[in-house]
């Protein structure tokens, strides 16, 4: 919410004025709405709901401790409010949805106080976030990507046009037209974000190198930031679903070591 507002990234801020559809059909169910269309222009809509969006987890949190059953609905209310505003977010020429994926799903495993459907659901997101990210990699072999030594210098003269032409002297533009001359380290760096994202699929069959994982994906993160200028730290939770493992892997280990020290 901090980041977002001191970069001018809240709707208010931005002021949105037209808007692009994406071509999946969720999407044009949602714009049947019209609620994209009324935002447009919208000052007190913008403000609503940039609030209503950054606020509702803290209303979450003080109705489940007065009464778990309240939570549940406002659960519910958060994650309409969190695919509503997503949406519309998106739609408008801000960032690509991908980079929302933690918003819309982490209010499902609110939705049930039962602490086994709880642990079932976290379970399930965090395959979902490995999936995310190795079908990436495999979309790079798909589409050829892979077998182009030239791929990552078009993508990055594409990425950065307006970078390079406004701004050719400063020390990020510098670096950019370098790998863009280079195109044998624009490869080696294309390649090593595949293989980042390929490494992943180890998360689907232990949970032993979760940690390693988790610094793997924390690398792709900040190189997709510095080189890439492609801002996707609100991907961030959903490490919760491996840090809570490693947690629960470190208990598991002390409990043993008791159980050991015991006998």
């Amino acid at each position: 919410m901090v980041y977002k507002w001191c970069n001018g990234l809240w709707l208010y801020q931005i002021q949105p004025s037209f808007f692009y559809t994406r071509e999946d059909i969720f999407t044009w169910l949602f714009m049947q709405t019209g609620i994209h269309q009324w935002l447009l222009n919208n000052w007190n809509g913008w403000i609503f709901l940039d609030a209503l969006f950054y606020a509702i987890p803290l209303i979450y949190l003080l109705l489940f401790r007065v009464n778990e059953k309240l939570s549940l609905a406002a659960a519910f209310a958060m994650l309409m409010v969190n695919w509503v505003y997503v949406q519309c977010y998106t739609l408008y020429p801000t960032n690509s949805i991908e980079g929302h994926i933690a918003w819309l799903l982490f209010p499902f495993i609110f939705m049930f106080n039962n602490q086994q459907s709880f642990k079932l659901l976290l379970e399930g997101l965090r395959y979902l976030f490995l999936y995310l990210f190795i079908s990436a990699g495999v979309w790079k072999f798909a589409q050829g990507g892979i077998f182009n030594t030239h791929q990552m210098s078009g993508i990055l003269l594409m990425q950065h046009t307006s970078l390079l032409t406004t701004a050719p002297d400063y020390w990020q533009s510098k670096m950019i037209l370098y790998i863009i001359k280079t195109p044998i380290l624009g490869y080696c760096l294309y390649a090593a974000s595949a293989l980042l994202e390929f490494i992943l699929v180890i998360g689907f069959f232990t949970k032993k190198y979760d940690r390693w994982l988790v610094a793997g994906f924390l690398l792709f993160l900040f190189m997709d930031y510095w080189i890439m200028r492609i801002p996707y730290f609100e991907l961030l939770p959903l490490l919760l679903t491996m840090h809570l493992n490693i947690n629960n892997g470190r208990n598991n280990e002390s409990s043993s070591s008791t159980s050991v020290s015991n006998n």
